[in-house]
């Protein structure tokens, strides 16, 4: 088997599994197999694809041998392929961990068409991270916006119905000023190629300025609706807290990462590092990550609900993943890239495990939450962990994401920034530390503090723990991601 190949098979398989979903005529315990298969295949095809590019270098896929000018091509780098397998990694853990839970939200005649919209959700992110034209990353893009909301409305109750058309009017936004700047690309390189954009656009930069500009202003202002970058990240809380917890954790430690992907493509793959000082993008760009790493946990500690709580810290730490790109250097970059790993593992820990105290206790309020480690110690030590990662304590991932991009942002004389992330930390301690204390410290309303083991699914428990445990080996190891982000690095700057 021809090992260029597998990156196609395992886009291809994702897709034939939604289709093939709806169809089956079984219990959903052997669909249940199907879904954990299908998706520990596609990621054992990623796994091939990234050693095969680790052994020979990046390669360009294109369907049906059409010229790269017209055709649809993929390209299969260090990048595309080590953030494929993440993707693959944290949505098996996901999906793994949703069967209970789902089955606990929705009706049974709705899962089918959840776990559709779920694996149509992954091969949209696996297609816009391999996709190396700007229109099929546009179409993949749309496919993508779509299945969000839906996946966001699932639950059949006023709040999801509201939050999830409000997601889907704003991205929908997004994507018009996305299309739109895309069309003002290509009017002045006439390629849609990402390769072919970026081998013209230093002449088109000379002839058109100002189109290059305006273009780069509405793809720019798409994406960063999409990402939810403050101050545009306004249908971010309503709908990642109102959604089913396997949704919310889908949502906030991948979805809204895969845009950020686009961006990295759009800023060094298209127009290159020149043009983007010379427009004065990474000014623009660390100013509102700056605001984003702040006011999201502002808004954060007024939340009562654990999981707006989550989701306006989603705000602020996609504020550190944009800080790095704002940088423009390799270090920055690399930063950027490792809290995308690091931020994925302890927001989707954070959110299920939220997920499993709504599931067992039916509770949201973080006032009710007094003496739960104790009934849910499992639970409550991986949010634990979680936290304190995203707080910044030493010997979790989260630490070791701030780490790196401290040492960028001094490295690339900006000490100012380096305040802020002190700063941001300390907001993010004052609304995680409290549940933490409430957790273990204080007394249960409901019974005694006796210490008993969660009473849950272990489909539920086996997830949240090794995200956990993930958060803490890279805590510990940073290098096991740090070497692969190091080698994807240069697919964007030299």
């Amino acid at each position: 088997m021809d090992n260029i190949h597998f990156p196609i098979y395992s886009i291809v398989l994702l897709l034939t599994a939604s289709v093939l979903i709806p169809l089956l005529n079984i219990e959903f315990k052997k669909i249940k197999l199907f879904l954990v298969s299908v998706l520990a295949i596609a990621w054992l095809l990623t796994l091939k694809a990234l050693l095969y590019v680790y052994k020979v270098g990046s390669f360009t896929y294109n369907f049906g041998n059409w010229n790269e000018a017209i055709g649809v091509q993929l390209l299969v780098n260090e990048f595309s392929a080590f953030m494929s397998l993440f993707i693959l990694t944290l949505s098996l853990l996901i999906l793994i961990y949703s069967f209970k839970d789902m089955e606990h939200v929705i009706n049974n005649h709705k899962l089918n068409d959840y776990y559709t919209l779920v694996f149509i959700l992954i091969f949209s992110m696996i297609g816009i991270t391999y996709t190396n034209d700007l229109f099929n990353m546009y179409v993949f893009m749309e496919i993508l916006s779509l299945t969000s909301c839906s996946i966001v409305s699932i639950k059949n109750k006023k709040e999801t119905y509201m939050s999830s058309f409000r997601y889907l009017v704003i991205s929908t936004i997004g994507s018009l000023s996305i299309l739109f700047g895309i069309a003002m690309l290509y009017m002045v390189t006439g390629h849609l190629n990402i390769g072919k954009s970026y081998e013209i656009i230093s002449v088109a930069w000379q002839l058109f300025p100002t189109n290059i500009l305006t273009a780069v202003g509405f793809i720019l202002t798409g994406l960063a609706i999409k990402a939810a970058m403050f101050p545009l990240h306004v249908w971010l809380p309503d709908a990642h807290s109102s959604a089913p917890s396997a949704s919310s954790a889908l949502l906030s430690s991948l979805v809204v990462k895969v845009y950020i992907f686009s961006a990295y493509k759009i800023l060094f793959n298209v127009l290159g590092e020149t043009i983007v000082n010379a427009l004065g993008i990474p000014a623009f760009i660390t100013f509102f990550a700056a605001m984003g790493m702040i006011m999201g946990s502002v808004f954060a500690i007024g939340q009562k609900d654990i999981k707006r709580v989550l989701a306006y810290s989603s705000v602020a730490q996609l504020g550190y993943i944009f800080l790095g790109l704002g940088l423009v250097s390799t270090d920055g970059l690399a930063a950027s890239m490792f809290h995308i790993i690091s931020h994925g593992l302890m927001k989707s820990a954070l959110f299920l495990s939220a997920g499993a105290i709504i599931y067992y206790k039916d509770k949201r309020n973080i006032n009710d939450l007094d003496g739960i480690g104790y009934e849910m110690p499992i639970t409550m030590l991986v949010f634990t962990v979680a936290a304190l990662g995203m707080i910044g304590i030493p010997g979790i991932n989260g630490f070791m994401s701030k780490i790196y991009l401290s040492f960028a942002v001094l490295g690339a004389d900006k000490p100012i920034y380096l305040i802020l992330i002190l700063v941001s930390s300390f907001l993010n301690a004052i609304y995680y530390l409290p549940i933490i204390i409430s957790a273990f410290l204080k007394e249960s309303k409901e019974r005694k503090n006796i210490m008993v083991l969660d009473k849950l699914p272990k489909t539920m428990i086996v997830p949240m723990v090794i995200l956990a445990l993930g958060s803490l080996i890279l805590g510990f190891y940073p290098h096991l991601i740090m070497e692969a982000i190091e080698k994807a690095v240069p697919t964007f700057l030299q």
